[in-house]
């Protein structure tokens, strides 16, 4: 069994329950990927120094790969951190293959053919409450695009996305408002709605209790 070998005060993060809580917007390598990688390809991981006071804490960084075996990869630093001074550019590793955060080949073999992932980086407009998870999602339609600006990296999708009347009423009590992000960050903390997602613009949905479903509005 290989053990794990870093710079005293660094440690790796497991992006496990990251991806666990949002699996819209947090992606980790398919499994075919990390099992076809070996020497000279790289992985990312999050590397995080536990000593100090290190402008930032977290850095993702590449480790260009020596050797794999038993689920460990030893190999070295490709990156020189930004702010954390335990570990350099270089150094020798050795860390958990399911931690890796990305997957790089070396440009003489193919990429591992792996099933595309739909992401959801388009914008909507939805609700403080919603997202906070004090509202369910009573509401919501999608109206022809209009907060695009020239030079965004994703457009609006059309989507509003509204809490209940009252949770609503409380947001503008606490100064809270609609925020403008990506439909994956709604549907982390609500994806009831998924299915509804491909909807034409013009559309209008309100949430029926009695049948626990979306009912469409005419």
């Amino acid at each position: 069994m290989t053990d794990l070998m870093l710079p005293p005060g660094i440690a790796i993060n497991d992006p496990r329950p990251i991806a666990a809580a949002s699996p819209y917007t947090f992606f980790l390598p398919h499994a075919d990927e990390l099992a076809a990688v070996q020497q000279g390809d790289g992985i990312k991981l999050i590397f995080r120094q536990t000593e100090g006071d290190p402008e930032y804490s977290a850095e993702r960084m590449w480790v260009l790969i020596e050797s794999v075996q038993d689920g460990m990869v030893t190999g070295t630093l490709d990156n020189q951190p930004a702010s954390m001074a335990l570990i350099r550019e270089g150094d020798r590793v050795t860390v958990p293959l399911s931690h890796a955060i990305g997957t790089a080949f070396r440009k003489d073999r193919p990429r591992v053919t792996v099933p595309a992932v739909r992401t959801y980086w388009d914008r909507c407009f939805v609700d403080q409450c919603v997202l906070d998870g004090r509202s369910h999602i009573d509401y919501l339609y999608r109206e022809e695009p209009d907060m695009t600006c020239e030079g965004d990296a994703y457009p609006d999708s059309g989507w509003r996305i509204r809490g209940t009347q009252d949770a609503i009423d409380a947001d503008a009590q606490a100064d809270a408002h609609p925020q403008y992000i990506a439909l994956g960050k709604v549907l982390n903390s609500n994806n009831g709605w998924l299915y509804l997602i491909d909807s034409p613009p013009g559309c209008a949905f309100a949430w029926d209790a009695d049948s626990g479903t979306f009912v469409e509005l005419d």
